[in-house]
């Protein structure tokens, strides 16, 4: 005669194999080095917002912008210099070594840009490079334009409540 097991409901082995998996996974994920690359990063965001003031002093003195007016031009500058290295191959080995320290700043985006035209230029200059490079900045864009939309209808109105 067959003996009848108990056999646990279905939901608690599932959930025990989960974390069996979890636990296993763990032990062989590499350890994270967060103060290592935090260093990295810092210092290579750093070096590129150096560079920038750098630029913008140089717009400054030699070419006479104003502090307001030597924005724009140092905005371009990094932007040519970071499409350049993209371009290069030299972008990705600083991406890869300083992580978001080279994401944040104007370099990061123009990288994320310029990084998608060149993956998609065997597709066409107008479905491959027009239409995948906007993918990751359409959004930023987008969201950049209706900020400043919505910061100028606020600005005004409080001007003219005030």
């Amino acid at each position: 005669m067959a003996t009848k097991t108990k056999s646990k409901p279905i939901g608690s082995s599932m959930q025990m194999t989960k974390q069996l998996y979890q636990q296993q996974a763990a032990k062989f994920q590499p350890k994270r080095n967060v103060l290592l690359n935090s260093i990295r990063a810092f210092w290579v965001g750093g070096t590129i917002c150096l560079l920038g003031q750098a630029l913008q002093n140089m717009y400054i003195y030699f070419f006479g912008f104003t502090e307001k007016t030597a924005s724009n031009p140092t905005v371009a500058t990094l932007i040519f210099i970071a499409v350049l290295l993209t371009g290069l191959g030299v972008y990705d080995n600083i991406g890869q070594y300083a992580g978001a320290g080279s994401a944040v700043p104007v370099t990061g985006f123009a990288n994320s840009i310029a990084a998608a035209a060149i993956e998609h230029r065997s597709e066409g200059l107008v479905l491959g490079v027009g239409g995948n490079m906007f993918k990751l900045a359409g959004s930023v864009i987008v969201f950049g334009v209706v900020a400043a939309f919505v910061a100028g209808i606020l600005k005004s109105v409080i001007k003219m409540i005030f």
